[in-house]
């Protein structure tokens, strides 16, 4: 179940912060950001307790049960739903997996729309489509964030709907490959949404630089010491 929230709620965030994008873009310079902080942790704790809310009849639906055959001994973990159990909880399944994929993608192209109408209002010479254009070649990686996303979560989508899992030598690696991919997206936010950006990457590589070059100063004033 904790691997759950943690998974859904990190898609959940990833959802949020296209939205804050899209309203960073429309307010524009009357974007507030003190008040955005302030909402972003009242944000966070309901996330956190949507997902924990609708994952809780997972552990209460969950039985061990050890199979003694021959000489190998086995531990089956078993979920029993009832009918309506089971409709909700591939609902929820569904839910977390779709709906934040969903904000993300139609954020970015909202985002990229406003930004293009924006453009096109203070160039008009220029038509729309250009800028459209322009806008999409600009955040391309919002775009391949979002399906890369997408892809990598599909074995975990799998692997929730699986009601047993089993502690046993045999063909462990399909289950073990399934679950690496599907932790991927949270491993790789540097790739997928720092690196693409040139403004992100650009951040990202001159606070390195300076957590570098502040380490190197102290080396040396503690040997000079």
């Amino acid at each position: 179940m904790i691997l759950k929230v943690l998974v859904a709620s990190n898609d959940w965030f990833y959802g949020c912060v296209s939205v804050e994008r899209v309203f960073t873009v429309i307010n524009g310079i009357k974007f507030n950001q003190v008040k955005s902080k302030q909402i972003a942790k009242w944000i966070i704790l309901c996330v956190f307790l949507l997902t924990i809310i609708s994952h809780i009849h997972d552990p209460i639906h969950r039985q061990l049960i050890n199979d003694s055959d021959g000489d190998e001994q086995r531990l089956w973990c078993l979920v029993r739903y009832s009918s309506s159990i089971n409709i909700f909880n591939i609902f929820i399944t569904f839910f977390h997996f779709l709906t934040p994929f969903a904000i993300n993608l139609i954020s970015t192209i909202i985002l990229i729309i406003s930004i293009a109408r924006s453009r096109s209002k203070v160039r008009s010479k220029i038509p729309f489509k250009k800028h459209l254009q322009q806008q999409l070649y600009q955040h391309k990686h919002h775009l391949f964030a979002s399906c890369a996303i997408i892809l990598l979560t599909i074995p975990r989508l799998i692997l929730s709907l699986t009601r047993g899992c089993m502690k046993s030598p045999r063909d462990p690696w399909l289950y073990i490959f399934g679950y690496l991919i599907s932790f991927i997206p949270s491993m790789i936010t540097i790739i997928v949404f720092v690196l693409p950006a040139k403004k992100y990457k650009d951040q990202f590589i001159a606070i390195i630089q300076q957590i570098t070059l502040r380490r190197f100063c102290h080396i040396l004033k503690a040997r000079r010491s």
